[in-house]
């Protein structure tokens, strides 16, 4: 059984930095892209970052711009997203997820049919 547990949300003030954990159960990150997205209050779910199957082909979102690293760690099954020079527009539910199709060239391409229950991100002076 799949499932991720995102951890590491919380208020940080702009230019500051947090780091969210997603443990991963019922896959191993060596066959499995997995991804974080991130969804803002009345606005659509956006891909911050993903990496594909075996740890290679790292994506990220143009808004990253060079802030936020994506790490992994297999030894424990879990990924990390490094946030720095955090921004007010980073202000989001943050989650983890993984797909289970056959795979595809890049990680953007996966629908991602499973999903972590978020992490709560606050930017705010």
């Amino acid at each position: 059984q799949v499932q991720l547990a995102e951890s590491g949300g919380g208020l940080v003030q702009p230019g500051g930095s947090l780091r969210l954990s997603c443990a991963a159960s019922g896959f191993t990150l060596d066959y499995n892209p997995i991804a974080w997205f991130r969804q803002a209050p009345g606005k659509e779910r956006e891909m911050v970052s993903c990496i594909g199957p075996g740890g290679f082909n790292i994506r990220y979102g143009n808004f990253v711009k060079g802030r936020f690293t994506f790490s992994r760690d297999t030894a424990k099954n879990t990924i990390y997203l490094q946030m720095d020079s955090l921004k007010p527009e980073d202000t989001a539910v943050y989650f983890c997820a993984t797909d289970s199709s056959p795979r595809h060239r890049l990680c953007t391409e996966y629908p991602y049919n499973y999903w972590g229950q978020g992490t709560q991100v606050t930017v705010s002076s």
